[in-house]
């Protein structure tokens, strides 16, 4: 760091001893260098009124609100923390986001969509993602040591807020992982990038995943993230407990899995409307009752998990349904 400013440099370490990200500190000094860029000054030079200029400015550019939102949080940072500024944070406000229901698969959408990745190690990683609910850099992140056979979990270690969790390791995502193993022979990362010993670009599986989508010709806006979407969402509808949903992701707050009850369609299809609860007749005289009269009986469309993925491995030197033997690494395996 000896050709930072000091000022940039007090704010590395106001970071660190806090323990943010890497990640996060990233973002806070792009926020802050994005500032002082767009006033060609020092930032500890600008007031409240240049923040907010600042902040008219990235509205006027179509900035989505989460990308605004976290610019808000490093320049909060940057004045309450580095430049001890105590009140101006407080003034320095979110914007209030649209509460937008999540995109979710379904379960045969899931399976068209895993099946149009190309890459083996790129679609081991994505159904990695769904099969445990992952986001993007906890799958890139994942050693071969996290996969636990003997006791059927996967360890998620550095999660979002500096968290270490448990997510369960599906048998068939077991022996998916070994024959990828087989034939990639990863050391030390269980997906690793062009040099074995750093994990694989969370880019790349981005990319992977565009392309999956165009291959697939799914018509969703479908990201990486949607996975897990699908994965809480699709657990939800077969009757997990929503605590459990909740601890598997990782979340801190029930109100943040419970959105999932928005979208499980078999939960919001099962609940009786209280039209169903009439006589069997309205007004006109026309019975109201499914199957009756007016429609016919609703068919049920499958939307949970499949019971399986049947998900085709071949063309990747060795079909994917080849039992394969135990892998141990350590005290346990992938």
């Amino acid at each position: 760091m000896a050709d930072l400013s000091p000022l940039r440099r007090r704010m590395i370490e106001d970071m660190t001893v806090r323990n943010l990200s890497p990640a996060t500190q990233r973002s806070y000094i792009s926020a802050v260098s994005k500032l002082s860029r767009y006033f060609g000054r020092s930032p500890d030079r600008l007031e409240l009124e240049d923040v907010r200029a600042f902040q008219v400015h990235l509205v006027s550019t179509g900035i989505s609100w989460p990308a605004l939102n976290q610019i808000v949080c490093a320049l909060r940072f940057f004045y309450g923390v580095t430049l001890g500024a105590a009140l101006i944070p407080e003034r320095i406000p979110y914007a209030r986001q649209p509460l937008k229901l999540p995109v979710v698969l379904s379960a045969d959408e899931v399976v068209q969509f895993l099946e149009a990745v190309s890459s083996l190690k790129s679609r081991a990683a994505l159904t990695t993602a769904y099969a445990a609910g992952l986001r993007a850099s906890e799958v890139a992140g994942l050693r071969i040591e996290d996969v636990d056979s003997a006791r059927g979990v996967i360890q998620v270690r550095h999660g979002k807020g500096a968290k270490d969790r448990n997510v369960m390791l599906s048998p068939q995502l077991l022996g998916i992982l070994r024959t990828y193993w087989r034939l990639a022979r990863p050391r030390l990362y269980l997906f690793p990038g062009r040099d074995e010993d750093h994990p694989i670009d969370q880019t790349v599986l981005h990319a992977a995943c565009r392309s999956a989508v165009k291959a697939a010709g799914l018509t969703k806006r479908v990201t990486l993230h949607t996975l897990r979407h699908s994965f809480a969402t699709h657990l939800l509808e077969n009757g997990t407990d929503i605590r459990i949903i909740q601890v598997l992701l990782g979340h801190n707050n029930l109100s943040s899995t419970a959105r999932y009850t928005q979208v499980a369609t078999h939960t919001i299809r099962a609940t009786q409307s209280p039209l169903d609860r009439l006589s069997g007749g309205d007004a006109t005289g026309m019975t109201t009752r499914p199957g009756c009269g007016l429609w016919p009986a609703p068919t049920s469309a499958r939307t949970g998990p499949p019971s399986r993925l049947p998900i085709s491995y071949a063309g990747m030197a060795t079909p994917i349904a080849v039992c394969m033997p135990v892998i141990s690494v350590g005290s346990s395996g992938a």
